[in-house]
């Protein structure tokens, strides 16, 4: 099992085509050279300091797309988070310059890529290796909580590798800092990568941001040394059920001090999770931990003020409206209202496959007396066990033939949102399409949306 089935995003890191590569444009002392990649904002350009030679990366972000978008937060919180952080794990800001159509971030150049390409091309690492990454992650990441920076979308794609083997932390477009903080003194906005979320911030009742990047840290130790990830589904729902039990599978052959670590990181309740600085007292972290040495002194980062004259209200992401559609995201859709339309999130699968998925906004209670109510005049027997419906429907003339036994169970996603799996346990394929279809119609949900992430069992 590997991690290629992650939908992977435009490269912003990777080299890309050298055929476009424009050599010779001067970005003041900057001559900037081939397409590096591109994002949703803009293009990242190498470039190379005319007077030192050094190589950076440069960033060009297009004005009027970030003013459309209504994200120009976003970028000003990334430079202002970047300014604050030098240590040798976190990609480094030089300098901002901007025209008046352009936003230009002159950039630590980071040779080797993401770690996402690495563990995908050559599979999961071996124990020693991976914890030298790991903790050069940890290192990287204690250092920004500790200047009051909370990274909140960690993840494969944002961690790059340099040349030498060595990690940098990048992407910090949605890191939290101290003023984002509500008077509870937690964090609200729902943000980060489905994968590597952790269970508080699926709950919607506030969060640290501390102990959400330790969990998005602990998954990507997972991924290092097992080659996959520890939570996944085509299913997007039922991906956010898996994460709120935390019910992970860690495999026996990693060594103890690893499955010790994983088992503490991925602890579902905040609480009781293991915290940074318990990481770095850890026996199995601690094997050849040698801490890195952040630059603290002040250096003189110029930033362009044309870069921010966009002529707009900025407003801070923590205190928009749920509703702006600039910021709504996976996690935040999936606890909105009944008027929701899941479908474009779930892949559609033929019924006569053993298990299926749907979405309601009925509540358990209701869900389960209309599948019971449905199913008894659909000629069902109804069987209640363990909070499950056993439906049964036999031909008495031919055992195979239009006879059909089903399980039906809810599952809870937010309060406003369940899943409904039903499972085929024997009988005709036919019937258990038309049950199917039957269900899914009377309990409100759209025929495309509702037969989802089938599984052959």
């Amino acid at each position: 099992m590997v991690i290629l089935s992650l939908g992977k995003r435009g490269n912003e890191r990777k080299e890309g085509n050298n055929n476009n590569n424009n050599n010779g444009r001067q970005l003041g002392k900057y001559e900037l050279g081939r397409t590096l990649g591109e994002g949703n904002f803009g293009k990242v350009k190498f470039a190379r300091d005319t007077l030192s030679g050094h190589p950076f990366a440069v960033k060009i972000l297009d004005k009027n797309k970030i003013t459309s978008l209504n994200v120009s937060d976003q970028i000003k919180r990334e430079i202002a988070t970047l300014k604050l952080l030098k240590h040798p794990n976190v990609v480094r800001l030089h300098e901002v310059l901007a025209s008046k159509t352009k936003i230009y971030m002159v950039l630590e150049y980071v040779t080797g890529g993401e770690l996402f390409d690495k563990i995908a091309s050559k599979g999961k690492l071996c124990e020693t290796e991976g914890r030298k990454l790991f903790q050069q992650l940890i290192d990287g990441v204690s250092y920004c909580h500790n200047k009051g920076v909370f990274h909140r979308d960690l993840k494969l794609e944002n961690v790059l590798v340099d040349d030498k083997g060595n990690i940098k932390i990048t992407d910090f477009g949605l890191s939290a800092l101290p003023q984002h903080f509500r008077g509870d003194g937690l964090l609200h906005t729902t943000c980060g990568s489905p994968n590597y979320v952790a269970p508080e911030i699926l709950a919607n009742r506030g969060y640290s941001g501390a102990t959400s990047d330790a969990w998005s840290c602990g998954v990507i130790l997972y991924v290092i040394l097992t080659g996959y990830l520890p939570f996944d589904d085509r299913n997007l729902a039922v991906l956010y059920q898996k994460i709120l039990k935390g019910d992970v599978q860690i495999p026996k052959w990693l060594s103890a001090g690893a499955q010790n670590m994983i088992k503490k990181i991925l602890d579902p309740n905040p609480e009781t999770r293991i915290t940074m600085a318990a990481i770095k007292e850890d026996p199995w972290f601690k094997h050849g931990y040698a801490p890195a040495n952040p630059e603290d002194e002040e250096e003189d980062i110029y930033i362009d003020n044309e870069a921010f004259s966009m002529n707009e209200v900025q407003v801070d992401a923590e205190q928009r409206s749920p509703q702006s559609p600039t910021l709504i995201n996976a996690f935040q859709l999936i606890g909105m209202s009944s008027c929701l339309d899941l479908s474009g999130f779930f892949e559609k699968e033929d019924v006569s496959e053993r298990k299926i998925r749907f979405t309601s906004n009925l509540s358990a209670k209701d869900l389960v007396e209309r599948i019971e109510d449905i199913v008894t005049k659909m000629e069902f027997q109804v069987q209640k066990k363990n909070g499950r419906l056993k439906v049964i429907q036999e031909n008495k003339t031919h055992k195979t033939l239009g006879s059909l036994s089903a399980a039906a169970e809810v599952f809870e996603i937010s309060p406003s949102l369940y899943v409904v799996e039903l499972r085929k346990c024997y009988g005709d394929a036919s019937i258990y399409r038309q049950l199917c279809k039957k269900l899914s119609n009377d309990l409100g949900v759209p025929p495309r949306q509702a037969l989802v992430s089938s599984e052959m069992n």
